[in-house]
């Protein structure tokens, strides 16, 4: 039976799946599905330092070529957060790797919610999303500069006790600037790739779908796009890519290593299948063996010697 198990910055992974940001909020409605500890790791809902109720509905459509959201970083904000999610966590899976991911609209807020972040002895890294295209401020704003980039990123990393990755977004010219901004900020890893703007109309209302106008498109439509990016910024750096953008099945997770991921995050699989990212996992395991792969670090030396 083949290896999936990966080691990271601050993250020992009994296999390379995670449920990407927001679709597995604090892991409670995931937990009534399957066994959370069947993961690699659980990154929790991106938190601000306050509450946010995000945008109205309808934020979530389903288009022929994936899914749109427009949630806009709902969450109760750090200090519940604190209290309340991540101890139940702790309490009910004392051994699953956490990844915070930290989300705000300030500098100062960053830095702040990654202060109290970081202090939770069952976060084990910290994920930075400076790349949600569905809130007004901070978000995009952010992540498509690369001095504002790196800015962000050394000051985060300056607080944080625990490794910091980097949520990049693909509404850019050249990911690969804005990918060694990251790591010239000192980031331990970068996360790739975040959704793609899109806009969906209502034929009959002649109005966007979306309460938001816009959405992020999520889905088996951007896998190709993120296996682009992730091989483009493999070529610069060598720091760890977590790889997101459209897993449905273990070829999506080999496909994406063969690129120069370290470990991938299931998004948009999850909508349709809560278990989605248990399947995957359970799966990985025979779909190396049909390829002749003993483990995924088979993969990763054979992307360093490509290099």
């Amino acid at each position: 039976m083949s290896t999936i198990s990966v080691q990271l910055p601050g993250l020992d992974l009994k296999n390379p799946i995670i449920p990407a940001s927001g679709t597995a909020a604090y892991g409670q409605g995931l937990a009534q599905h399957f066994d959370l500890n069947e993961l690699g790791a659980l990154v929790i809902k991106s938190t601000t330092l306050e509450p946010r109720l995000g945008n109205p509905k309808p934020n979530v459509t389903e288009t022929p070529a994936g899914w749109m959201n427009a949630i806009g970083l709902t969450n109760p904000g750090i200090e519940a957060v604190m209290a309340d999610r991540l101890p139940w966590l702790a309490t009910h899976y004392p051994d699953l790797p956490i990844i915070g991911s930290v989300a705000g609209s300030t500098f100062a807020e960053y830095v702040a919610v990654a202060q109290r972040l970081t202090q939770a002895p069952n976060v084990h890294a910290l994920e930075i999303n400076i790349s949600c295209p569905n809130v007004a401020a901070g978000g995009l704003a952010f992540g498509t500069d690369p001095k504002l980039v790196q800015d962000l990123v050394t000051q985060v990393v300056a607080v944080a006790t625990k490794p910091v990755y980097v949520k990049l977004t693909p509404n850019v010219t050249d990911i690969t600037v804005i990918a060694q901004a990251a790591v010239a900020g000192g980031a331990s890893g970068l996360t790739m790739i975040n959704t793609l703007t899109g806009l969906q109309l209502d034929l009959t209302t002649r109005q966007p779908t979306l309460s938001n106008g816009t959405g992020g498109l999520s889905g088996a439509a951007i896998h190709p796009l993120a296996v682009r990016m992730i091989h483009q910024v493999r070529a610069v750096t060598d720091v760890p890519i977590i790889g997101v953008g459209g897993v449905m099945r273990p070829e999506d997770v080999i496909e994406f290593f063969l690129a120069g991921a370290n470990a991938v995050q299931v998004g948009a699989a999850t909508y349709g299948n809560p278990c989605a990212c248990r399947d995957i996992a359970r799966a990985l395991p025979a779909t190396l063996a049909q390829y002749h792969l003993p483990d995924l670090m088979t993969l990763t030396r054979e992307q360093a010697q490509r290099g």
